[in-house]
Order: structure tokens, then C-alpha cells, then sequence
């Protein structure tokens, strides 16, 4: 999961997050931080990843594909270690990169994962879907949305409770939610023992990879140099993505890798 973002891939919390009390959230990125995110997004070059993406295992010619971005892009928080562990004053989740939404030509829908760098934002990760965006959409403004990413699950924090936004959600906690401190107590259960630096982290467990169950996406990372349109192993893929979702607290839904030329 997320646990090991923040240090993986630079500060990613925006500065004008606040300190949080148990259940409060930092900020999310500022309306400056996301239209420069978005742009990221948007560029030439990302328009060109996003085209061979869409044209995988030819599902449409690439030239056809015309992939552009639809509706706002958001904040996407995951679960944080401290809340995990049960440090006082640990919020549920952290902000880790601004989502936006794009289509092809032929209805296909990805979410282009955007981070704050030293060197400014940069795409990280093309994943299939549009659940990054969608779910906050569907909060409606009511609340914090959060991934907990081990078992691809989405919440809405509203009134001190923790909703599902979607049935691996509601299976976690079911259809009402529950408490913030119930949560909590879910949470540290099922990963307190492996959190980063934890011997099953120091095990090489964290990655995640070599489980069972299906990914939930497929996903593609652009290249992390200047030039997004250069071609990606599946293995450079899966490190960048990696990075992003934390190599320390065992994601066994980590989203399939391909090489986007």
C-alpha cells in the first residue's frame, strides 16, 4: 500500500497541509498544485503514453485512439502508516497524487496519477478506470475519500465514520461503516505487522507481488524522465508503481504492469 510513497517519490503533502488530530485529514493539493498536475497530464507527451496505452493488445490503432482528460481532477488520498500503527494524532489517510480522468476514442477510460517532484509534477502511473476520480466524485464534497490499497477498497470519512464507496468497502466494514476507532482496530489487526521496517517488510514481502488474487487494474508508468513517450519495460513499470504504492505493507492487488510502445 501507500506507506512508503511520501519517501519513495519526494514530498508529495502539499505545504499547506495542516497538523492533523486522530481521524482529520492534511489538506488536499492546492487548486495551484492541480491545475499544474493537470497540465502534466495533458502534455504532448503524455497524450502520446496515453495513446499507446489505449492501443494495447490492440484494442484500437493508435493513431485512432485520441485520448483526451474529462471532469476535474482530485486529490487521491491513501491509508496512512501512522493511523495504522496507532501513533496519537495519526490521520486516516495522506494526499499521495492528483488523479485525472481520460478517455479515448473508443470509451476506454484510464487515470493518469500525477506527483509533485523536485524537478515539478510528473505523471508516475497510467492505470485503467476511472476509480481514482469517480469515487470522489461521488462523495459529492461530503467527506474525505480514501483508498485502502492492499484490498483496492474506497471510503468516504463523513461524521466521524468510515463508508464503503464500493463492495470490497462494504465487505470491510460493512454496509453502515463503521467508527473511526473501529477502523483503526481493523487496520492495525490486518497490517500492523507489516508495516516498513517490520520483518516481514525487511522479508521482501512488501512489494507484494506473487499473490493470488486478481488485479484490480491494468496499469502502464510513464517514463520518469523528460520524456514520458519513451517505451517502458514491464519491470521498470512495476518498480515505479511499486514505488507509488508503498513497498512496505504487502499490497496483494498490485495493479498488472505492460510496456507502453
Amino acid at each position: 500500500m501507500v506507506l512508503a510513497a511520501t519517501a519513495a517519490l519526494g514530498a508529495l503533502v502539499p505545504a499547506t497541509a495542516h497538523a492533523a488530530t486522530a481521524g482529520d485529514f492534511p489538506a488536499p493539493f492546492t487548486a495551484a498544485d492541480t491545475a499544474q498536475a493537470r497540465e502534466a497530464a495533458s502534455t504532448p507527451a503524455t497524450l502520446l503514453t496515453l495513446s499507446r496505452f489505449f492501443a494495447r493488445d490492440g484494442a484500437i490503432a493508435q493513431s485512432a485512439a485520441r485520448p483526451h482528460l474529462v471532469g476535474p481532477s482530485a486529490t487521491v488520498y491513501f491509508l496512512d502508516p501512522g493511523f495504522v500503527a496507532g501513533r496519537p494524532g495519526a490521520p486516516v489517510a495522506d494526499p499521495q497524487f492528483v488523479a485525472s480522468k481520460a478517455v479515448s476514442a473508443d470509451r476506454q477510460v484510464a487515470s493518469v496519477w500525477t506527483v509533485r517532484t523536485a524537478k515539478g509534477w510528473k505523471v508516475v502511473n497510467i492505470a485503467t478506470g476511472g476509480d481514482e476520480t469517480d469515487y470522489v466524485s461521488a462523495a459529492h464534497g461530503r467527506g474525505t475519500v480514501f483508498r485502502e490499497p492492499q484490498i483496492d477498497a474506497w471510503y468516504v470519512v463523513r461524521d466521524s465514520r468510515v463508508l464503503p464507496l464500493d463492495p470490497d468497502a462494504r465487505r470491510a466494514v460493512g454496509k453502515g461503516g463503521m467508527t473511526l476507532a473501529a477502523y483503526q482496530r481493523l487496520v492495525h489487526a490486518k497490517y500492523g505487522d507489516k508495516l516498513p521496517g517490520s520483518v516481514y517488510d525487511r522479508a521482501g514481502e512488501g512489494g507484494g507481488y506473487g499473490g493470488t488474487a486478481a488485479p484490480p487494474h491494468a496499469s502502464a508508468a510513464p517514463s520518469t524522465t523528460d520524456a514520458p513517450d519513451t517505451a517502458i519495460t514491464a519491470g521498470a513499470a512495476a518498480a515505479a508503481a511499486a514505488a507509488l504504492l508503498g513497498a512496505g505493507l504487502g499490497v496483494r492487488h498490485m495493479r498488472r504492469t505492460h510496456r507502453t510502445s
